[in-house]
């Protein structure tokens, strides 16, 4: 199995989550969400580094936070741009070589080390991989507040992190993409604008991305059921 550098953007105010701070603060199970995901790659003995990408303001306050949980694998903390795509691009450039680089959101603490390593493997093989789920709904097409139509919902799976790539592939996605003032909604987005094919790993409905009130609720669920399991 391969090494990997994981890049973890958490500059954003989450301003869905209507907490009046970076939800990467919050509390689950009495411990930040942040270190949750944290924890998972620092455990990883495959993971040869990790690259944080943070709000400037917040600098310090994440420093903190990871000497006071004893995080080690922190390789290096840069600061985050106006939108994702360009924070990313940051944490980026503190990778040397061209390693295997996967891109997690700080806010989805419950990804499991298999599912990691599937995509990593899964990108050495392809060249680019994302974890995904089936859609379980039915899906809409809506335009002005009416259905359209209704979306074949077998070809359609629910994008999630991580998302592994090779670092110079990604690196000159994001460099076109800059360069043809082109945003994406996802760093598979920007591979697909270059043309290039990206793998889908099935992964976890629990992987979720805790973005509204509600998902602090499904993330104590999900801890609890996990707990439950290994007594």
């Amino acid at each position: 199995m391969q090494n990997y550098y994981v890049v973890i953007p958490a500059a954003g105010q989450g301003k869905r989550m209507n907490a009046g701070k970076n939800k990467q603060f919050l509390l689950i199970d009495e411990t930040p969400l942040l270190i949750h995901t944290l924890r998972v790659f620092e455990e990883d003995l495959l993971c040869k580094g990790i690259i944080l990408v943070v709000n400037k303001d917040e600098e310090e306050s994440i420093k903190s936070l990871i000497k006071e949980y004893s995080v080690k694998n922190v390789n290096h903390i840069a600061i985050g741009g106006e939108e994702r795509q360009q924070s990313v691009y940051r944490g980026l450039q503190k990778i040397e070589g061209n390693p295997i680089v996967l891109i997690h959101d700080g806010a989805r603490p419950f990804i499991q080390l298999e599912d990691v390593h599937q995509v990593v493997k899964t990108t050495d093989m392809k060249g680019a991989a994302v974890i995904a789920v089936p859609v379980k709904d039915t899906v809409k097409l809506v335009d002005d507040s009416e259905i359209v139509q209704t979306v074949d919902r077998s070809a359609l799976w629910a994008v999630q992190t991580p998302q592994g790539f090779h670092l110079e592939e990604l690196k000159n996605a994001h460099k076109k993409a800059m360069h043809e003032g082109f945003m994406g909604t996802d760093d598979a987005s920007l591979m697909e604008f270059l043309n290039r094919p990206v793998a889908i790993v099935e992964g976890n409905y629990e992987n979720l991305k805790i973005t509204t009130p509600e998902d602090l609720l499904f993330a104590e669920a999900i801890i609890k059921k996990r707990r439950e399991e290994a007594n």
